[in-house]
């Protein structure tokens, strides 16, 4: 398991499902309710829930393979664990390729949000300050310690939840249910549609199993974050759908539906609360991800497949401080550049690829771990890997030829990069 003992154990329960809130609530949802409401009217909160209720197929395959295992890595250890290291590689690179773009796409957003309150950041060069200034908070967060980066993760998770609950409940009471007929059906293909628009906004639950090796007591508590975050998502998700839909008349027509929604039955300080929701959401989403992303690079070189000098920890502070410094870097470079905006959907078919390998690398791992007595043992046999292997494929379906084969590229730059690959290609292994 990935350099575990040259880490600190200091992620505890509430850590991990602060990860999870984290990297499942970002940004979708702010921009879901009138997206949802073009296509299937009133339905939207219906959609959002059956959503949840699919993506839980996926999450519970990730719960197994957490339970059997207390390193680094995630995706990357369960598919190396199960078929091998090439495979292994190929979930830890595509996984981590998929954080490092979706930096770029929220450190942008974040600022695009700031200009709310401070219009002059939208300029090119205090946009560019905030940005750099951004990426060096959460670089030095990240080098002083785990449990510090936990710390500010639960934080922002707590500050995005609180504008979201206060938007739900008190939303509620206003509901006109004249605006949420829902005589009309929606058709099949429109109502797929809006169930696919959802899917990606509660992906991130893997936030929380990749630094496995600095938490305590991993596989106890693992399942519960990812499940319980998931649940939480769910809830908000679904609540938010309906309170947008039941008090937004032109919600159709709305490109800040949770603010117009806010505005309406909070007045300005509606505006605000949600100006603030999506600072906090975005921010803890970034948050997980400086924290999450380097141990992916470390893992990898840990085992070997990518150059050693990633493996380093830092002698004082015990964080993989290359791996924190390479991905900060190669963050910022893309947030401040803009090429992020072309690998967007490229992230997607990445993330999507990894959850195929988790959910396949199940019923190879009941069998090489058959007595693991913390495990988290899913019913019905292969049934539910089967069904969550079927959705990721369904999801890739709907891809684009060219980001299919962009996606392929960038795994392939991957192997490029693995010395120990090389190594085999050319007998020396």
């Amino acid at each position: 398991m990935a350099g575990a003992d040259k880490l600190i154990r200091a992620v505890g329960r509430w850590d991990l499902l602060g990860l999870a809130i984290n990297g499942i609530i970002g940004t979708a949802i702010f921009g879901l309710p009138a997206d949802t409401a073009r296509l299937i009217g009133p339905w939207g909160p219906l959609a959002c829930f059956l959503c949840g209720l699919i993506v839980l197929f996926i999450v519970l395959c990730f719960a197994e393979a957490s339970s059997l295992f207390t390193g680094t890595g995630g995706p990357y250890l369960y598919a190396r664990e199960a078929f091998g290291e090439p495979l292994g590689l190929a979930a830890g690179w595509m996984m981590w390729l998929a954080r490092l773009t979706a930096f770029g796409a929220n450190a942008n957003l974040m600022v695009s949000y700031l200009g709310y309150f401070f219009p002059a950041v939208r300029q090119p060069a205090p946009r560019a300050a905030a940005l750099i200034a951004t990426a060096a908070v959460l670089t030095l967060i990240n080098l002083r310690g785990v449990r510090q980066s936990a710390l500010v993760s639960d934080a922002l998770a707590a500050a995005k939840l609180v504008p979201m609950v206060l938007f739900v409940v008190v939303g509620l009471v206003f509901l006109d249910r004249r605006l949420l007929d829902t005589a009309v059906r929606p058709g099949y293909r429109e109502f797929g549609q809006a169930i696919l628009l959802h899917v990606f906004a509660f992906t991130g639950f893997e936030f929380a199993a990749i630094p496995a090796g600095e938490a305590i007591a991993p596989k106890k508590h693992l399942p519960g974050a990812m499940l319980g975050a998931l649940g939480l998502a769910a809830f908000l998700y679904t609540g938010i759908q309906l309170v947008c839909a039941g008090t937004l008349p032109d919600l159709t027509r709305s490109q800040t539906a949770m603010a117009d929604a806010a505005a309406r039955f909070m007045g300005s300080l509606g505006g605000q609360l949600i100006a603030v929701a999506a600072l906090s959401s975005i921010a803890g989403n970034m948050s997980g991800m400086f924290l999450v992303s380097p141990r992916l690079t470390y893992a990898l070189a840990e085992d070997g497949l990518l150059p050693a000098a990633l493996a380093a920890t830092h002698p004082k502070y015990r964080t993989p401080y290359v791996s924190i410094l390479l991905y900060a870097v190669l963050a910022l470079v893309l947030a401040l550049s803009g090429t992020f905006v072309g690998m967007v959907k490229i992230s997607v078919v990445a993330r999507v690829g990894a959850y195929i390998l988790t959910c396949l690398a199940v019923p190879v791992l009941r069998r090489k771990h058959p007595g693991e007595p913390e495990r988290f043992r899913l019913k019905g046999g292969v049934l539910i890997p089967i069904i969550a292997v079927a959705l990721c494929v369904w999801l890739l379906k709907r891809s684009d030829t060219a980001d299919l084969l962009a996606a392929g590229a960038a795994l392939a730059a991957g192997f490029l990069l693995s010395s120990k690959m090389w190594r085999r290609v050319l007998g020396l292994t």
